[in-house]
């Protein structure tokens, strides 16, 4: 017997729903790959003061550490920020047993400033946004070189 459903699109979706299919999806991949281990990870940088300056949010999963978001403050541009908060997150990415690492940008910079890095590109979807390529880089971890 079919059942009736509607589909709704929305701005301000319902965090319950949102929390659901976060749950079933995680739950429907843990019993296809095998659990993922998520786990948040975070680089924060402040100055003296306590005013953030920097940071990086992400998380590792299955072996990767993905960065989702990396930021400097124009005061600290041009001097290695960005390399030393990746190094760190790479660094505890490993003690987690990651082998590999991913980040993706449309800021030439900051492409630049990856593959400084490490990081190699692996895809690149044009005009996302329109103008710019949203560029796909990814490193594999020191330690993995003798694991994989």
């Amino acid at each position: 017997m079919a059942v009736s459903v509607t589909i709704k699109v929305t701005e301000t979706p319902d965090e319950a729903a949102l929390a659901r299919v976060e749950t079933e999806l995680a739950a429907f991949n843990d019993a296809d790959v095998g659990p993922s281990e998520k786990a948040t990870l975070a680089i924060i940088v402040r100055d003296e003061s306590g005013a953030v300056l920097a940071g990086i949010s992400g998380y590792t999963a299955w072996g990767w550490l993905y960065i989702q978001k990396l930021w400097v403050d124009d005061s600290l541009r041009g001097q290695g920020m960005a390399g030393r908060m990746l190094a760190a997150a790479e660094e505890e990415a490993e003690r987690r047993g990651c082998h590999s690492a991913l980040i993706d940008t449309f800021n030439p910079s900051a492409e630049k400033a990856y593959t400084r890095q490490g990081y190699v590109e692996f895809g690149r979807l044009e005009n996302f946004p329109i103008g710019r390529s949203r560029i796909f880089l990814q490193k594999r971890l020191p330690s993995s070189h003798t694991k994989i």
